[in-house]
């Protein structure tokens, strides 16, 4: 498909929850890093962001590729992971965190999520919960921010065949994510939209989800200042006329396109 670039993921090796599961005491852990929330409602809040590795999807544009098409990551333990949340600092800054957010990859396949989550609110922290919606998983969070692929979402099945059609049967479990959202105390709704021509399924997907439009935030597909700018012109329009939020991409406008941030 136009505009998809070649990811070099092997097919046959799918990248679930069984993949990393063995133990789950100890999760896969792409990269962990200190931060300033760059979208949705906690824009800008200083925040710690544990990234699991491994994905039940594979979207062609996944700006993380190493947590998803080529996984990697040590496995670490959940006493670890809140300790450094304890001690994590923005950089600049002295102020102790008090936000965390679990993100991927798809968190939500990794065993032991469930443990972690609960372990850091109790320990006092704020915990965002980032997926894609497509997994049934009782746990707890204090803001679940739910961003539903859409079909431009798919890889080009020319050159990942058994992913394109993992991924279009996994893509949009629409009563999984409703029962998501019915437990979460409270939650956000972010599509990516590459172009105009996604506005129509954005509309049968919130439809279906049964949320308000002022739960929905709508974000340009970018990696770049320019890309984000060239969006911003058709985007934004459609967003404030259907009630939706717009949702930059602060952290690349803050930090550029790299990890860490």
């Amino acid at each position: 498909m136009k505009g998809r670039e070649s990811l070099s993921s092997s097919d046959s090796a799918f990248a679930d929850a069984s993949s990393f599961a063995d133990d789950s005491a100890t999760l896969r852990i792409a990269e962990t890093f200190a931060s300033r929330q760059g979208e949705g409602l906690l824009t800008g809040t200083p925040s710690f962001f544990i990234r699991t590795s491994g994905c039940n999807l594979r979207c062609w544009f996944c700006d993380t590729p190493y947590a998803s098409w080529n996984p990697e990551g040590q496995r670490r333990s959940i006493e670890s992971l809140v300790d450094e949340a304890r001690t994590a600092r923005v950089a600049g800054s002295d102020e102790p965190i008090s936000h965390v957010v679990l993100t991927g990859g798809e968190p939500l396949v990794a065993a032991g999520i469930g443990d972690l989550a609960d372990q850091l609110r109790a320990g006092g922290f704020h915990v965002t919960i980032e997926t894609a919606g497509t997994v049934d998983v009782a746990i707890g969070c204090d803001l679940l921010s739910l961003s539903p692929k859409l079909s431009a979402s798919t890889p080009d099945p020319a050159e990942h065949p058994g992913w394109a059609i993992k991924h279009e049967q996994r893509r949009l479990p629409v009563e999984t994510m409703r029962r998501l959202i019915e437990r979460a105390p409270s939650f956000q709704v972010k599509f990516v939209v590459d172009s105009p021509d996604e506005f129509e399924e954005i509309e049968s997907v919130v439809k279906s989800l049964t949320v308000e439009s002022s739960a929905v935030w709508i974000m340009p597909q970018g990696v770049t200042n320019d890309q984000l700018d060239a969006a911003a012109p058709w985007l934004r329009p459609w967003c404030e006329a259907h009630g939706y939020r717009y949702c930059d991409r602060m952290q690349i406008r803050w930090y550029g396109n790299r990890r860490g941030t």
